[in-house]
């Protein structure tokens, strides 16, 4: 009997024992298969994790267009405003500079005075009719339609006065770069002012509104028109001076024959009455005096010539290569006795470097020439907007190829000889002295 008890509790204690450590094992099992789970479980379950990624890959990219949308809202509102600034500001860049085309046809600055009269006229005769500023409905102020009148009389008048000053300023400032910012200007106050005046219905009249528009096309055109009729005037005063010096150079060399007349008379006349040592040297002096007689007579009558034939002259084709760059080339007109004397005076101190000759034609018809010139090249001017500036940007070869192809004598210099240029970028070491090439060509 205590055989079996004793059998039956080690058998107990070993269940239990056993059994104990069956747990443990399984915990520590457990453990690492947790550990496992947890650093694992991304891979184990990759259809879960690939929607997390997506779910957030949608996540972001919403706020990001969410932020590309708010930008350009945003960027599109700083746009608008800057651009209403613009109509209000003088300074060239907040506003666009276009192209103007003109909008009014006459020919000359007084026929533009005379049409701005007009419409000034027009404005004032809106002004008088009270159809300017108008009141589209009749109101009361405590039950009084005089007074309601009162009201919108004077208001009516504050309207008209802000809008006059507001066009004036803006007609005032017009310039070549801000038209359609003026215009702008005009149109934003009409606006404001009608918006101010809403709740008593009073509006600028579209009439009024054009015939200030007009007045300011017309204005800005007038300034212009009366620019370009500087221009010319001051390339008339030019000519002109041109043909006082060709008289005044025919009446110089007139006198210097007079002068070398009287002394070649006086040495014949000694002549006769020498011999010998003296004889030869009379006879020496006579011949030079006969030479520089000859010369005086022949420019006498070459500037004589050229003040009675108002249209002869010299064209010239130079370049600045200091000044312009490479195949910038002016082709221009003169009809100075001596057309270098023209050139030496368009290098003066307003360009940096002294233009360089590379053709000379003398013609009976100057201006004609020059025109058909300016008119072969025109595709390549440098000023699209003032004909009068008579640079091209064009090759020398084609210049001349085009010259050879009219009915003209002329020797052609290709190489510009840009001494001081050259000479200022030796000092620095950037260039090396080249020779000029002289080529004739006849046709």
């Amino acid at each position: 009997m205590n055989t079996n008890i004793a059998t039956w509790g080690l058998e107990t204690y070993l269940l239990v024992a056993f059994s104990f450590f069956l747990a443990i094992m399984l915990f520590s099992k457990m453990r690492k298969l947790a550990d496992y789970r947890s650093k694992y479980s991304p891979l184990i379950d990759k259809d879960l994790e690939l929607k997390k990624l997506i779910a957030s890959t949608a996540k972001q990219q919403a706020k990001i267009i969410e932020l590309q949308t708010s930008y350009s809202n945003k960027f599109e509102t700083y746009e608008k405003l800057k651009s209403e600034v613009g109509i209000f500001n003088d300074q060239i860049e907040y506003a666009k500079v276009a192209f103007y085309e003109p909008h009014f046809d006459f020919d000359s600055s007084e026929e533009f005075k005379q049409k701005i009269k007009e419409v000034r006229d027009n404005q004032k005769t809106l002004i008088s009719d009270k159809t300017a500023i108008e009141a589209q409905v009749a109101i009361e102020v405590g039950n009084s339609k005089s007074k309601g009148r009162q009201l919108i009389n004077k208001q009516i008048k504050l309207s008209l006065r802000a809008f006059n000053n507001e066009c004036d300023a803006a007609i005032g400032n017009v310039r070549w770069n801000n038209v359609d910012q003026m215009k702008k200007r005009i149109e934003r106050s009409r606006e404001a002012i009608d918006k101010l005046n809403e709740s008593l219905s009073i509006v600028i009249s579209e009439k009024f509104y054009q015939l200030k528009i007009t007045e300011l096309l017309l204005s800005h055109e007038y300034r212009e028109a009366k620019q370009v009729e500087k221009e010319k005037s001051l390339e008339i005063k030019r000519l002109q001076r041109e043909e006082q010096k060709l008289l005044k150079d025919a009446e110089n060399a007139s006198k210097e024959q007079s002068k070398f007349q009287k002394l070649l008379d006086t040495a014949k006349k000694q002549a006769e009455k020498a011999a010998g040592e003296k004889l030869e040297a009379l006879q020496s002096e006579i011949t030079q005096l006969e030479n520089s007689l000859a010369e005086t007579k022949d420019k006498s009558e070459r500037a004589l010539s050229m003040a009675q034939k108002t249209r002869a002259g010299h064209i010239y084709v130079i370049s600045n290569r200091g000044s312009f760059g490479e195949d910038v080339i002016k082709i221009g007109m003169t009809r100075r006795l001596d057309p270098i004397d023209r050139i030496k005076e368009l290098g003066d101190a307003s360009v940096p470097f002294t233009f360089d000759l590379h053709a000379l034609i003398y013609t009976e018809d100057a201006p004609s020439l020059e025109a058909e010139l300016h008119h072969i090249f025109d595709q390549y001017r440098v000023n699209l907007v003032n004909n009068r500036k008579e640079f091209f940007k064009v090759s020398l070869d084609k210049v001349h190829a085009e010259i050879q192809k009219l009915d003209v004598v002329v020797d052609f210099i290709f190489d510009a000889e840009a001494r001081e240029y050259k000479e200022s970028l030796a000092k620095t070491g950037s260039i090396s002295m080249t020779k000029t090439k002289t080529i004739p060509s006849s046709i």
